[in-house]
């Protein structure tokens, strides 16, 4: 393909992918509530003559020359968003392009990211005899880390070699993400009346493990993701201040690197404190990448840098193969008002991803 008509098709590719975007933004999907949306992506493959398949709110497609033989890379992002943040200033469903950049909710993140993936698929969609196959899914839920997002499509996929997970990232290569695990902890005590001896306070005994907590530092630090961080985030007990509570609920926020699994730390936890713990799940588990994969190995020869990503996305739900994140937009305009995604992060969104995939041997 000579330049110019590489810059062709590059360009019609990000028209497409702008205009998919527009309309993504202008419809309403809230996790849980992304079917018009699913519907919109269903139809955009659907004009460009691409057969797709859909569980609930999520749409996936395979490249043409589907090869069993072949390993298979999966193209994924998400479609669902947050509710707006107060403080917008503009309207969160209008699509405005103003100095160079789009508004609207969900255009940042992951939006952009998306579309860019979606153009990617394009682009090598009717290339015959690559060393891999594609596989892109639109997803939902994934801002809750729901049970109906990628989570329940993934034994539906086939077998998978390599995730490429579309977020903001500024298109560096997010080699490892830190794991979530939410902690329930249930001090119990006696009650009794607070002006006598009496009872067992367990807002003491809440105390005293929170303090505990607050002092465990996990001694296994990682080069990419820092420490493991354990933080005390709620409280509550009593009912009226002339009574002891027999009752303190509080709420742990636990943040894993890679040398930690979820459970080895809630076990830890619970063998140091008197609280009953309740984990309210393990699933969301730290998960990377090796330096030396191959597509890691492109990203560094097209001089792109790499990082440890403190926050959580759809990676953490993949454990069975591995996965790199990188994507259109910066991870600090996610969530917050008037969000907004630059034209030029699409495009270059768009041809670096292009430039990944392009002679990737697994």
């Amino acid at each position: 393909m000579t330049l110019e008509k590489n810059e062709m098709t590059n360009k019609v590719l990000f028209e497409n992918s702008l205009e998919l975007l527009k309309n993504l933004i202008v419809t309403p999907s809230f996790s849980k509530e992304e079917d018009k949306t699913a519907d919109i992506i269903e139809a955009f493959f659907t004009q460009k003559n691409i057969p797709t398949k859909r569980k609930n709110n999520n749409v996936w497609a395979h490249s043409k020359y589907h090869n069993d033989a072949l390993p298979t890379i999966l193209l994924n992002s998400h479609h669902d968003t947050v509710k707006p943040a107060k403080g917008y200033t503009r309207d969160p469903f209008k699509a405005d392009i103003e100095n160079g950049k789009l508004y609207g909710l969900g255009s940042n993140d992951a939006g952009a990211s998306l579309v860019a993936l979606i153009a990617v698929f394009l682009h090598f969609y009717e290339q015959k005899n690559l060393p891999f196959n594609l596989l892109l899914a639109a997803t939902a839920e994934e801002e809750i880390s729901g049970k109906n997002g990628i989570a329940s499509i993934l034994p539906e996929l086939g077998k998978l070699d390599l995730g490429i997970i579309g977020e903001p990232t500024q298109m560096r290569m997010a080699i490892a993400e830190k794991g979530l695990m939410v902690v329930d902890g249930y001090a119990k005590g006696k009650s009794g009346h607070a002006a006598r001896d009496e009872g067992v306070n367990a807002l003491y005994i809440a105390l005293k493990d929170i303090d505990w907590i607050k002092n465990y530092v996990p001694e296994k630090v990682s080069n990419l993701l820092g420490k493991t961080k354990i933080s005390v985030t709620q409280i509550n007990a009593g009912t009226q201040h002339n009574v002891v509570p027999d009752n303190c609920h509080f709420v742990i926020d636990v943040r894993t690197n890679e040398h930690y699994t979820n459970k080895e730390i809630f076990d830890i936890l619970q063998k140091n404190t008197e609280s009953d713990l309740k984990a309210r799940s393990f699933r969301l588990s730290s998960s990377g990448i090796a330096l030396t994969h191959p597509i890691v190995q492109r990203g560094l020869g097209l001089g792109l840098p790499y990082f440890g990503s403190p926050t959580l996305s759809d990676q953490a739900l993949i454990q069975d193969f591995p996965t790199l994140k990188i994507g259109c937009g910066k991870s600090a305009r996610s969530h917050t008002a008037d969000e907004f995604v630059e034209l030029a992060e699409i495009a270059r969104g768009i041809e670096i991803y292009i430039k990944l995939l392009e002679n990737l041997l697994m």
